[in-house]
């Protein structure tokens, strides 16, 4: 089964600059990306990569340091390995039309919880895709992340969504030394690649 088949039956090659292609990367990391989405509402796409593809939440007030917030994460379709290098703006009259900035990037190590407070990171990439697809059909995955402005020991927890939907998570900031309280994603606007805002990639 081809795991990009929703992804590409929502978006034609030929009318957006997305990517459609899933090359390899580095054989001993996971990596991730949190793309700033202004689309029909502004937003956060937090993906991690898993099974050679980006697995990917919508997050509409963005990733948090603090530890005491929980941010509602809605999960998306599956979306190839290459989206974690589209900065651009997809156009008019397409699915999720808008700008789209890197907002932050970096590799992660997935996480299983030994106690209650104690968490032991799985360095072996393989292992920790096994994990990873474990705990997403479990609907709870730990890991930690490694980017340039969030890192530290995060979770995905699947919740019950509104009027029966599936696909409602919350992403949770564990206690650790990255904890910051206070942290707010709309405080830090630019593309840790480009450092464009988003008006900046889309100027009006």
């Amino acid at each position: 089964m081809d795991k990009l088949s929703k992804y590409k039956s929502m978006r034609e090659r030929s009318k957006t600059p997305e990517p459609f292609t899933s090359k390899d990367i580095d054989p001993k990391k996971l990596v991730f990306v949190v793309q700033k989405h202004q689309a029909t509402a502004l937003h956060y796409d937090f993906r991690l990569e898993a099974s050679k593809v980006m697995l990917s939440w919508a997050v509409p007030k963005g990733p948090t340091l603090d530890s005491k917030v929980r941010r509602l994460a809605m999960q998306t379709e599956d979306h190839p390995l290459d989206y974690r290098h589209f900065e651009g703006i997809i156009p008019k009259g397409e699915y999720g039309a808008g700008p789209v900035i890197i907002w932050d990037r970096g590799t992660y190590l997935p996480e299983i919880e030994i106690s209650k407070s104690v968490r032991k990171q799985i360095t072996n990439k393989s292992d920790g895709e096994k994990i990873m697809e474990e705990g997403i059909k479990k609907g709870e995955i730990k890991f930690f992340l490694k980017g340039k402005k969030i890192n530290g020991s995060f979770a995905l927890v699947k919740i019950k969504g509104w009027s029966g939907r599936d696909n409602s998570w919350l992403l949770v900031k564990h206690q650790d030394q990255y904890s910051k309280e206070g942290f707010e994603a709309k405080d830090f606007p630019k593309s840790v690649v480009s450092g464009k805002t988003l008006d900046q990639i889309n100027p009006k």
